[in-house]
């Protein structure tokens, strides 16, 4: 194993720092969600948030832990739990994401529009789709539990990858477009239910900024509604979520079918995997004035 120092460091400060952040979203929405203003949302972000810690305590550290080249102590009980959680937390992450954005554009949407009918009237139905996501995701990263081992418990010249303490075993063309098909099915299905309800809320916001420059040219005084500045911090999130993961998409394609070898430049595509994870509590932290003042009195 190869002592990488930089990458090390790097990685050190993201988990760190993207730990911190989103334990204090966490923290701090899980005190709105048990106040008389609760709301279906404040419990979507505060799972978010949980997600995004277990995404980098399992592959953050992992990856620390790599680079400063420190002595193996992971055995194949500790790889499978580790990869596996890594995986669950990156699928809980994208169902999440697409949940947060329905909600929010069901939230804003007009009263007599078809929207509301999806709404989500108790925290018991969002509890429901929650759990739903990590059976979800636990079944389809089920693999994951067969096909990995410690990387001294097998031939080391069959890794692909001299830095990494944990190896995959091939797995049969069957079993592999299986899993494969499921994760697509799943991302494309998230990915389309954000996208969908991520333009309705550009749509909405658009009516509000007419009726905004309608109203400053009438000279009357108007702020903006709170569930309108959640929907714009709700896109930025989604913004933030898409450019990451179609980042790391193209450069895991690339690098796939056009370099044959292990490169240092796969890097990037290590850091884009947890850069939504860290970016994104502080553009809550940031954008709620709630979670900012929950997070001064912590």
């Amino acid at each position: 194993m190869v002592l990488d120092p930089v990458k090390g460091t790097v990685f050190f400060y993201l988990t760190g720092v993207g730990t911190m952040g989103n334990v204090l979203v966490f923290v701090s929405y899980m005190h709105m969600f048990q106040s008389t203003e609760k709301k279906p949302i404040h419990l979507i972000l505060a799972y978010l948030a949980l997600t995004n810690i277990i995404m980098l305590l399992s592959k953050g550290m992992l990856k620390t832990i790599e680079a400063f080249n420190f002595r193996n102590f992971l055995d194949d009980t500790s790889c499978k739990v580790v990869v596996y959680l890594a995986r669950v937390s990156r699928g809980l992450s994208i169902c999440t994401s697409g949940l947060l954005t329905v909600v929010q554009a069901i939230t804003i949407s007009p009263r007599a529009s078809r929207w509301q009918m999806l709404s989500l009237k108790t925290p018991q139905h969002i509890l429901f789709l929650l759990l739903f996501f990590w059976i979800l995701n636990s079944l389809i990263s089920m693999n994951l539990l067969y096909s990995i081992r410690n990387i001294n418990s097998v031939n080391v010249t069959q890794s692909k990858r001299d830095s990494s303490y944990c190896y995959f075993l091939p797995e049969s063309r069957i079993t592999r477009w299986i899993f494969l098909t499921l994760m697509v099915l799943r991302d494309a299905v998230f990915q389309g239910a954000m996208g969908g309800a991520s333009g309705y809320m550009v749509l909405l916001l658009h009516k509000h900024h007419q009726h905004v420059l309608y109203l400053q040219n009438s000279k009357l005084l108007y702020r903006t509604p709170p569930e309108l500045r959640a929907a714009q911090s709700v896109l930025l999130l989604m913004l933030c979520f898409v450019l990451f993961y179609l980042t790391d998409c193209f450069i895991s394609l690339y690098f796939t079918f056009f370099i044959g070898s292990y490169s240092k430049v796969l890097f990037v595509s290590e850091f884009l995997t947890l850069g939504y994870a860290v970016i994104s509590p502080f553009v809550l932290i940031h954008r709620d004035e709630r979670s900012t003042k929950c997070c001064h009195t912590l």
